[in-house]
């Protein structure tokens, strides 16, 4: 006889709000935070961590919430493109997003701006290579990325004045 599948509690902090949740054993990240706290922006794109609609920040470092088992959010410090924000504006790269028409559809930008967020955090002046290499894991059907690429480094540009 096969044993149904068992659930595990876990406590995690998303977007800086604590969240305990009952989660079944191969239950995604991205379906607990989609489905369960109701935070849509990361999108399933491939369901295969190939196209980078899913990521979210997992103690701030890029994750593809397809490929992670909710489990694994126990303890972490989750941030998901509706905690990108604060103070009630806009994030800068939401901006730059904006201000260089590095959106179209829509549907990746979410999981880029999660990665370049990340970027910046542990790259806070990259180079084009730099960004490319850190954008890698995103893809983008709409822009070509000239547009995301140019939101990015005026980012890091905007950083850089602020501490000379």
């Amino acid at each position: 006889m096969i044993e149904p599948l068992k659930t595990v509690p876990i406590s995690f902090k998303v977007n800086g709000r604590p969240v305990s949740l009952e989660v079944g054993a191969g239950e995604t990240a991205l379906h607990a935070i989609r489905e369960r706290l109701q935070l849509t922006g990361a999108k399933e794109g491939c369901g295969i961590g190939e196209c980078g609609a899913c990521t979210i920040l997992v103690n701030a470092k890029a994750v593809n919430a397809c490929l992670m088992l909710a489990a694994q959010m126990d303890g972490t410090s989750i941030r998901t493109v509706e905690g990108l924000a604060g103070g009630g504006s806009i994030h800068p790269l939401q901006k730059a997003f904006l201000d260089h028409h590095a959106v179209q559809c829509g549907f990746c930008t979410p999981g880029l701006l999660m990665s370049a967020a990340a970027l910046l955090k542990e790259h806070p002046c990259p180079d084009r290579r730099t960004i490319a290499d850190g954008l890698s894991g995103n893809l983008c059907r709409c822009t070509g990325y000239r547009q995301i690429f140019q939101a990015v480094e005026a980012v890091a540009q905007g950083e850089k004045e602020k501490t000379q």
